[in-house]
């Protein structure tokens, strides 16, 4: 049987109880080393605690353990016999919103924290925001806390009921709702024996069943040229084959001169093959000697991408410096950087850092861009301060806006 891999990220607004739901997965699923909890079992009772402190297995910042939140980022990595997980344990402040884009960027499902007591606050509606934004395939709402509201049914219905008519003014294509207790470990890997009134998974049952995004190799064929190298009067490009396929024979289009070749070699860690698939590293050699230079994108089949100077987009600024209209930056687009200029904010006099939004930018030079909801790699962007290299907005391609 083949194991796969499937990433997933968590976001919780401040108590709801994300960093002990991650803490018991990790226990419950038997994915802590006996050092590591005997460490938090010791910090425990230091604290005054009887039981383990779960929350302390995914707090690992300093300043995380003595505030009480999740600041940073963590990558967590577990496995059962059914599949493989990267966890990426984002931070649910508002302040921290870049933080958690970062983290749900390349997330296939996201769970949404919810305390019980509290129900859908405005920190939930923006972590589903982002979902949206980001185009999260899969959304879980893990109602937390369910044994200080008695595992009562119509507690969770209402919250479901509430989220769900968010979910739809968003955007988001569907969820899936879990009533757990991440304190008491209802539903989080063992399905609970005090809420006989829900018949659905468990979390972990979920998220070892969940149908994993589509192969990045059966998606249209986007090579962007990372760098040329010559061997006499040959030329190979090489670079990530992002997406799709390449075969020794195949016609391409070169973006954004539009030149069209065909594949005569292509070349693996040395060896030459008849063809590769995303996400392989690859050297091409074209039949004729085209002008391809680092930026290019060569592309195979159906599904040309978009060729344009206008670019739409949601986006999170990221910096500190806000964007304004007017302001001149770079746009980096896989292995592509273009001067470009903010033409509109869709509303707001300036983005500050956190902000989301919608942006349109005039580009010095043509773009080979896809729709952020097709393909993240190739849908996606950054904006870069030419003064400092500073990395300002993070940007998903919306062509339909």
């Amino acid at each position: 049987m083949t194991v796969d891999t499937l990433r997933f990220a968590t976001a919780g607004s401040v108590d709801d109880g994300k960093s002990t739901l991650v803490g018991r997965l990790l226990h419950d699923s038997k994915s802590v080393l006996a050092d590591q909890l005997e460490a938090v079992e010791t910090a425990s009772r230091n604290r005054g605690k009887d039981a383990p402190d779960l929350a302390l297995l995914t707090d690992g910042l300093r300043a995380e353990r003595e505030q009480g939140i999740t600041i940073d980022v963590a990558y967590r990595y577990f496995a059962t016999p059914r599949r493989r997980f990267i966890l990426a344990d984002t931070p649910g402040h508002v302040q921290y919103t870049r933080n958690m884009v970062t983290g749900a960027s390349t997330a296939e499902l996201a769970i949404v924290l919810v305390d019980a007591r509290n129900g859908v606050v405005e920190q939930t509606r923006r972590h589903a925001a982002v979902a949206a934004l980001l185009r999260v395939p899969h959304v879980v709402l893990a109602v937390n806390k369910m044994d200080l509201v008695g595992y009562e049914q119509d507690v969770f219905e209402r919250i479901v009921e509430e989220f769900a008519g968010d979910a739809a003014e968003l955007g988001l294509p569907g969820f899936t709702p879990i009533p757990v207790s991440a304190l008491a470990g209802d539903n989080v890997v063992e399905r609970s024996t005090h809420m006989d009134w829900y018949a659905g998974p468990a979390l972990l049952e979920f998220l070892e069943n969940v149908p994993v995004g589509v192969d990045p190799a059966d998606a249209p064929t986007r090579f962007p040229v990372q760098y040329v190298i010559r061997h006499g009067d040959v030329r190979h490009y090489a670079g990530q084959l992002v997406s799709g396929s390449l075969r020794v024979g195949d016609r391409v289009t070169v973006s954004p001169s539009g030149e069209t070749s065909e594949v005569a070699a292509i070349d693996v860690l040395g060896e030459d093959v008849e063809v590769a698939y995303a996400p392989q590293s690859v050297g091409v050699r074209l039949a004729d000697q085209k002008d391809v230079s680092r930026g290019d994108m060569i592309t195979a089949g159906a599904g040309a991408p978009t060729l344009t100077q206008d670019v739409r987009a949601a986006v999170c600024h990221l910096a500190d410096r806000p964007l304004r209209v007017g302001d001149r930056v770079l746009l980096k687009h896989t292995t592509r950087t273009v001067k470009a200029i903010v033409r509109d904010l869709g509303g707001p006099a300036a983005l500050s850092v956190n902000d989301l939004g919608r942006i349109t930018l005039r580009t010095a030079e043509p773009l080979a861009l896809d729709d952020y909801a097709l393909s993240r790699r190739t849908g996606a962007f950054i904006l870069i301060d030419p003064a400092d290299g500073a990395t300002l907005t993070a940007g998903m391609v919306d062509l339909n806006s």
